[in-house]
């Protein structure tokens, strides 16, 4: 293995919230709609004659995955072969006597994926708020919430002067 040298995802995740805005790294954030995916998902991109009797468990997982809000992205960047792999992988580690590296592949292909907390943050991924009509889009650097100097000011009532 080379020593030194950037690997991937190595260093902290990047933060919306972070106070430094002059890093390249620190590039658009995506809004994922938190109503999710509308409408049917795609035709299940796998060879029918390779499923080992998994395919009620696939559906199931196949549907409920393409109306989740990271969906959209997938959709736009023409993922339906990566996610699935994730879910005939997923089915795969369900089963009892799996291979244990086959729970990290799974846990990696999710974060891939931004079904996890830390792989959104690696896709530059937030899901927006329950209840806004929020469609997927790019946005600018979040801008942390910051209290004025006279709101963090804190008057201590009985002080002796």
């Amino acid at each position: 293995m080379p020593s030194g040298g950037a690997r991937t995802r190595s260093g902290p995740p990047p933060d919306p919230k972070a106070l430094r805005r002059d890093r390249k790294t620190d590039g658009e954030w995506t809004i994922l709609p938190a109503a999710g995916r509308p409408g049917d998902p795609p035709a299940w991109p796998l060879s029918e004659h390779e499923d080992p009797g998994w395919g009620d468990r696939e559906t199931e997982l196949w549907r409920r995955l393409w109306s989740r809000p990271q969906a959209v992205e997938w959709e736009r960047q023409g993922q339906e072969l990566e996610v699935a792999l994730y879910v005939r992988r997923l089915v795969e580690a369900e089963q009892p006597g799996a291979r244990a590296n086959l729970a990290t592949l799974v846990r990696q292909m999710a974060d891939a994926l931004g079904l996890t907390i830390p792989g959104l943050r690696t896709n530059r991924w937030k899901i927006a708020e329950p209840g806004s009509s929020t469609r997927a889009r790019r946005s600018g650097p979040v801008e942390p919430v910051r209290k004025s100097a006279r709101d963090r000011f804190q008057v201590i009532d009985g002080a002796a002067g």
